[in-house]
């Protein structure tokens, strides 16, 4: 439940003067030259954004089946402070990819895809075939506050530009200093349990199986780890083992500390030393049985009642509705290694909004965008509006008022922010800063939290490859398949329905299904990156 979320810049914009401006004799000016959403219809700086009003249609996910993104109090209010109005075609977001491809399909574009995702490989596609518009010259005219973070953090916009040069989407960013944003989920110890075994926050991998060990025997009515599947364990512990030294961004590729070259995680001894732990946990109770079932309601029922003793993921306070939990520290392996890998780059999603060629108004379709990418356009679009969904306090800080965060019809927070606001699940432009996002990473236990961890930071974090068309379509046929057998083989290694004497034939089976292929173009991706 990573939300995502957020951050805006300030109100300035530059925007291009009107045309008319000083020219002589107005007279015979052509009925077609009345201001419409052109550029002479946009304003300078500031709000509204145009002069007089202009209709834009959007496509957009949607986390809740009960919201209509037309009639919400976020997208109501901009409308009134823009001069824009969205006309909304908002589908849940569980059917997000398949009814945007329809959409797609048909010919019929809006004039603008928000929030859905699309990779860079579509973007590619769509942008080259003339269906998205090229961004580069709309930002650099059109979007301060989005120009001003590209020149601030060059990697970033080397990271959104296409193969192509061009830039066809816009992303979720994160501010640099928000770091529990970066890493997002954390090791969580019941501190009650801590002090109550007289034990201190495990620092090793053998100290965790250690306390682990105790839970079970000391407290028979707790799980010793559980709570997320194991794609949430995993990222919290694989430094530990050396992997994952570029980041979160590529759970299966790093570099190989060794070489130097690109390494397929998956068949590394480390990875296979990893798994073994693992599996040493598992087949000792030791780690839940539901971390490889579908069961996220039986989860969830027992995290809000207090039984996980540690548990890998997000806030428990934000999941569980549990404040007792305290983050824990980056773990040290059997080699010595000791890094925190589950840290994310700057870049979310390249693909969170795209605007199209049916677009008649570019110009305000690009300022209405950049305005989320501002600090008053963030706060507005994570916080809301002051006493009706959040309070300034005392010291300057901003927080949601009672009614959402111990909302009386007991809703969770996101259900209740979602009465208002559309960022809980993810899935929009603009920017995450610490003192606008209070979902489950901008939580004060969060922020305590990566402080324990954030001196074993990866020192160089990757953000998303891209991809042309001939390497993105090779790449497609050739992940599908390893990635669906390493996922399958990793849960069969852990519960021992598959033993530790195949592996060689699993690392075989891999080759034959074309992981050097897989990895050439991999590389290829890499040093463009580098380059």
């Amino acid at each position: 439940m990573k939300m995502k979320k957020w951050m805006a810049v300030s109100m300035g914009t530059i925007m291009i003067s009107s045309l008319l401006a000083g020219c002589g004799d107005t007279g015979n000016k052509p009925e077609a030259e009345k201001p419409t959403a052109t550029s002479s219809n946009v304003t300078q700086s500031g709000m509204p954004i145009v002069k007089e009003p202009v209709t834009i249609k959007v496509f957009s996910g949607k986390r809740f089946a009960s919201q209509n993104l037309n009639d919400i109090m976020l997208w109501n209010e901009y409308k009134k402070l823009s001069n824009v109005n969205v006309v909304w075609n908002d589908v849940n977001r569980e059917q997000l990819i398949e009814k945007r491809n329809i959409v797609l399909a048909s010919g019929d574009y809006p004039d603008a895809f928000y929030g859905s995702r699309f990779s860079s490989t579509e973007l590619l596609k769509y942008g080259q075939q003339g269906v998205f518009v090229k961004l580069n010259d709309l930002i650099d005219k059109y979007a301060p506050n989005l120009k001003r973070i590209l020149e601030q953090n060059p990697d970033i916009k080397k990271a959104i530009t296409l193969p192509d040069g061009n830039i066809y989407g816009l992303p979720t960013l994160t501010d640099p200093s928000f770091e529990a944003m970066r890493s997002g989920s954390f090791m969580w110890y019941q501190k009650s349990l801590l002090d109550k075994l007289g034990v201190l926050e495990p620092k090793t991998t053998d100290e965790l199986y250690s306390f682990l060990k105790q839970v079970k025997e000391k407290e028979p009515n707790l799980i010793p780890l559980g709570g997320s599947k194991i794609d949430s364990l995993i990222p919290l512990i694989k430094g530990s083992w050396g992997l994952g030294n570029n980041g979160a961004s590529h759970p299966n590729v790093d570099t190989d500390p060794k070489s130097g070259a690109l390494r397929f995680i998956p068949v590394s001894t480390e990875y296979k030393e990893m798994l073994q732990y693992i599996n040493k946990l598992y087949s000792e109770g030791l780690l839940d049985k539901e971390t490889f079932s579908a069961n996220t309601d039986q989860m969830i029922a027992n995290g809000t009642q207090g039984k996980y003793a540690v548990t890998p993921g997000y806030n428990p306070e934000a999941t569980f509705r549990q404040k007792g939990y305290v983050g824990g520290l980056t773990l040290k392996g059997p080699h010595g290694d000791q890094l925190y890998a589950n840290v994310g780059s700057l870049v979310g999603s390249l693909g969170n909004f795209a605007i199209t060629k049916n677009n008649k108004n570019p110009e305000a379709t690009m300022r209405w965008v950049d305005y989320l990418y501002s600090d008053e356009g963030a706060k507005m679009f994570f916080m809301g509006f002051e006493n009706v969904t959040y309070k300034k306090t005392a010291d300057g800080q901003y927080e949601y008022v009672d009614d959402i965060k111990n909302n009386p019809k007991g809703l969770t927070q996101d259900q209740a922010v979602g009465q208002y606001l559309t960022w809980p699940g993810g899935g929009y432009p603009g920017i995450l800063k610490q003192q606008f996002f209070k979902g489950s990473e901008g939580m004060p236990a969060s922020v305590e939290a990566v402080k324990k961890v954030n001196a074993q930071f990866v020192k160089e974090v990757w953000p998303p490859f891209t991809y042309t068309p001939e390497e993105a379509d090779k790449l497609s046929a050739l992940q599908t398949d390893i990635n669906t057998y390493v996922t399958e083989m990793q849960a069969k290694f852990i519960t021992g329905n598959v033993p530790f004497t195949e592996w060689d034939n699993y690392t075989a089976k891999l080759q034959k299904m074309g992981l050097d292929e897989y990895m050439k173009i991999y590389k290829a991706a890499y040093d463009r990156y580098k380059k």
